[in-house]
């Protein structure tokens, strides 16, 4: 779970997306809109900086939006991978050299999404499986809230494919761990760049460990 802190208001061009997958999201959320007119109406909220701080875990999130006086609680899921696919993906990240270097830069290869497919994962999801609940309690789903914070994952997941990725059930520090455990045994074999990808997470995991107990011995961690 991660919880991403509130974005500063974004008019004009600077909130539309600029990556072809955050494209493609915009059209799964498109899609699923009920009309232009809500739609509209959540981009204005999402552009004015009316969302408050997304929490994403694996197939779902949830924010806060407000609108006037009110504050409507958003949340939504999206379908994660089965076993099986996870293990697929994993594989199709493996097959080609740099994909995970790409990944962790702030990239998603064309390439990989691709050959996901091609294998039968789908990372980019279609419209009907954006599935989003309100405390506005409106009568149609998505409302102008729900778009609001779709609107807003679209500039997340752009900043970091790992944000979609979560959304699909897979963790960075899982697959990072997956990828690791797959790699050849020979050190002429090893990712360089895998390698430093696992030894940042465990130390971030450290400072989590830290953080939650500071009374607690050290020493363990260095």
């Amino acid at each position: 779970m991660a919880t991403h802190a509130r974005l500063a208001p974004r008019p004009g061009t600077a909130a539309r997306a600029r990556t072809w997958w955050g494209k493609a999201w915009v059209r799964a959320v498109e899609e699923s809109a009920y009309g232009e007119g809500e739609l509209r109406r959540g981009r204005t909220l999402a552009r004015g900086g009316r969302v408050g701080a997304i929490t994403v875990e694996p197939g779902g999130f949830l924010a806060a939006v407000e609108e006037g006086d009110d504050v409507l609680t958003v949340t939504g899921s999206v379908p994660v991978l089965d076993a099986s696919g996870l293990a697929t993906f994993t594989e199709t990240v493996a097959a080609e050299a740099g994909r995970v270097a790409a990944l962790l830069a702030g990239d998603l290869p064309h390439g990989l999404v691709e050959h996901a497919e091609e294998a039968g994962v789908e990372l980019l999801p279609f419209g009907g499986e954006l599935a989003t609940r309100c405390s506005c309690e409106p009568w149609t789903d998505p409302c102008h809230h729900a778009l609001a914070v779709l609107q807003q994952l679209t500039w997340l997941l752009e900043a970091d494919p790992f944000v979609l990725l979560a959304l699909r059930g897979i963790e960075r520090d899982e697959l990072l761990a997956r990828l690791h455990a797959a790699a050849p045994a020979g050190p002429e074999e090893t990712d360089p760049d895998l390698d430093l990808a696992v030894d940042a997470a465990q130390r971030a995991a450290r400072v989590l460990e830290l953080l939650a107990d500071p009374d607690a011995p050290v020493d363990h961690l260095l």
